[in-house]
């Protein structure tokens, strides 16, 4: 009899857990409380307009074109996508604009020219990412640091006896400082601490794992924006024999003798032989497993930060402005402050704007532009949304008109908002946190909660809250590894 697999959740961990699963011949079923797939990687249609919720930059697509090639499938078939020639567009206070082109060559010609940061800094800086990534990925990111024997695996000793090279004992923010000579630049690079919710003042330097992605391997654009990734993998899945049923929360977990026996969702009671949940973990713990030893083990880690957005239809177009844009606070340490010490969003935030009809003309009506708005927000604990959400959009318009000389207002035709209690609801994440715990610790990557039970020998993780985090490659690597563990 063919073993049955459940899955809570069809967020891109839960798709590919699906796939690999169902080409290994067992029987999948999803479960997704929502109507549509994709959890966090959703998408908004409106007003003539079509915007991505939630991730926005692709990196390592091999990994989604290998869910194909384990279906086999050609992805070409099914899943197109481009290298952007441009990672991000960054703007400061002073005027200074630095275009951060994915030719190494002309971004290092951008920092001199622009800051004055000689060009071997950013070639050095580079490579020891990379050093970091070849030392770390198959270790920390492809395989379960929680599983004793990946242990004692050559690559794993490598890691280990080269353990000074990862750079866990500095922050990313003093690592950084001592790459790079000019403050721009090292604002710059301490940004990508926020990929996963983080504090470069205090997450560890290995975080320095990050740019490599970025500009070493580079940044792509799926044709038609990044919820056509949900789209194909669901297709690909049901193509494969999986079933999904939306509109069915999971309620409750059974289980006897160390083993998960059975779910009961809002529809009926299905017996499995494995659970994999694309659940936050934490939300997991609280909601559906209820175990309250577990869910205050995992409470006591700082979570990580969360977002608010505002999905804003523009009757303009705006040359100066890119796919990928950046506005930075002119005091990025008391951001971060105000984010992890007093749970405030900052009153001069740096703010992310995405326009996937920079790309993609269809996502807005002809002269007009989807922006996806973003600025970091602490963790949902109970703050008063409704007062900060007011003052944050005055402070994000007043920085747009401020250094894009213009009045913003004047052209927002449609505006929707996304805060922290809503991240929660929607999307199961823990007090809106958007990578469950922060990396605001020297071994907070010991500290993610395994991808499977110790108790329950078929209960099994992935997503964003678990090992190895949040983002599309993490959360494919956390797929990758729940996959090997079942045979």
């Amino acid at each position: 009899m063919t073993n049955r697999v459940g899955i809570i959740g069809s967020g891109i961990g839960g798709l590919a857990s699906a796939i690999q699963l169902s080409a290994k011949g067992y029987k999948v079923i999803v479960f997704e409380k929502s109507n549509f797939p994709g959890g966090k990687l959703g998408e908004i249609k409106e007003g003539g307009f079509r915007f991505d919720t939630g991730p926005s930059v692709f990196t390592m697509p091999e990994l989604v074109d290998e869910l194909f090639q384990i279906a086999g499938k050609d992805p070409r078939e099914y899943f197109e996508y481009a290298e952007t020639k441009q990672s991000c567009k960054y703007f400061f206070d002073d005027g200074t604009i630095i275009n951060a082109q994915q030719d190494l060559n002309e971004f290092s010609k951008e920092l001199k020219d622009k800051i004055g940061e000689q060009p071997e800094n950013l070639f050095h800086f580079l490579n020891k990412s990379k050093v970091i990534y070849d030392l770390t990925s198959d270790v920390f990111v492809f395989k379960s640091i929680h599983d004793r024997k990946n242990l004692f695996r050559i690559q794993s000793l490598k890691a280990f006896f080269n353990f000074n090279k990862i750079d866990p004992f500095r922050t990313m923010h003093e690592a950084n400082s001592k790459y790079f000579s000019k403050e721009k630049a090292i604002r710059l690079f301490d940004r990508y601490a926020t990929y996963n919710g983080s504090d470069p003042y205090k997450a560890p330097a290995t975080l320095n794992i990050i740019p490599h992605l970025e500009h070493n391997k580079g940044t792509y654009f799926p044709k038609g924006g990044m919820y056509s990734i949900i789209l194909t993998l669901v297709e690909l899945a049901r193509k494969m024999g999986v079933t999904f049923h939306f509109n069915n929360k999971v309620e409750k977990v059974e289980c006897q003798n160390k083993k998960i026996t059975a779910i009961d969702t809002a529809n009926g009671k299905w017996e499995l032989d494995y659970l994999i949940s694309d659940m936050d973990v934490q939300t997991f713990y609280s909601q559906v497993f209820k175990d309250e030893k577990l869910l205050k083990k995992n409470e006591k880690h700082e979570k990580s930060s969360s977002a608010l957005i505002f999905y804003w239809g523009i009757n303009a177009e705006f040359s100066d402005l890119k796919l990928h844009n950046i506005l930075f606070a002119e005091d990025y340490k008391e951001e971060f402050k105000s984010l992890f010490e007093r749970k405030e969003i900052y009153k001069d935030p740096t703010v992310y704007i995405y326009i996937s009809s920079k790309q993609v003309p269809d996502d807005a009506p002809d002269g007009k532009e989807n922006w996806y708005v973003m600025i970091n927000a602490p963790e949902n604990v109970g703050q008063d949304w409704e007062a900060f959400k007011e003052k944050a959009r005055a402070a994000v318009i007043n920085k747009i008109n401020r250094i894009l000389n213009t009045n913003i207002e004047d052209f927002i035709e449609f505006e929707k908002k996304l805060d922290p209690v809503d991240i929660e609801e929607q999307t199961s994440s823990y007090h809106g946190s958007l990578y469950g715990n922060s990396s605001n610790s020297k071994f907070a990557a010991f500290n993610r909660h395994p991808n499977f039970s110790n108790r329950f020998r078929n209960l099994f993780f992935v997503g964003g809250s678990v090992h190895p985090g949040g983002g599309i490659p993490l959360c494919l690597a956390s797929a990758k590894i729940v996959s090997d563990k079942l045979k």
